[in-house]
């Protein structure tokens, strides 16, 4: 018998992925910052955060993204929310864009842990 859909889903695509960026400078490593993929539920409370919610800009929701996904190797939160003012005025928007642009995407190439295999029984 195989798994239902929402297993399938569950243990394939779920939140016990876990992703890695590094952030470079030449071929040095200065920060990795890690995260779970967002949910439905974490981009309407992001979205909810944002000054004007749907209406805020695209930037203000990556932002906000950042500041609560990202996480150090223990699993702890790299950026607390009075961060966002210095984020926002005293890095380089490009660095920050890559970093957002990974996380949303979330694709195999930031992987670090494969999802549990197929349950067959």
């Amino acid at each position: 018998m195989y798994m239902e859909a929402i297993e399938l889903l569950k243990n394939k695509f779920g939140v016990q992925q876990k992703y890695l960026y590094e952030l470079k400078d030449g071929d040095e490593t200065i920060l990795e910052i890690y995260w779970h993929p967002l949910t439905l539920a974490e981009r309407e409370s992001i979205i909810g955060q944002s000054r004007n919610g749907l209406d805020s800009s695209n930037d203000e929701f990556a932002l906000n993204l950042l500041i609560q996904k990202a996480l150090d190797k223990d699993g702890k939160r790299l950026f607390q929310d009075g961060h966002k003012a210095s984020l926002r005025r005293e890095v380089n928007a490009s660095t920050l864009q890559d970093i957002q642009l990974a996380m949303l995407n979330s694709g195999s190439e930031y992987k670090l842990e494969e999802a549990k295999a197929d349950l067959k029984s």
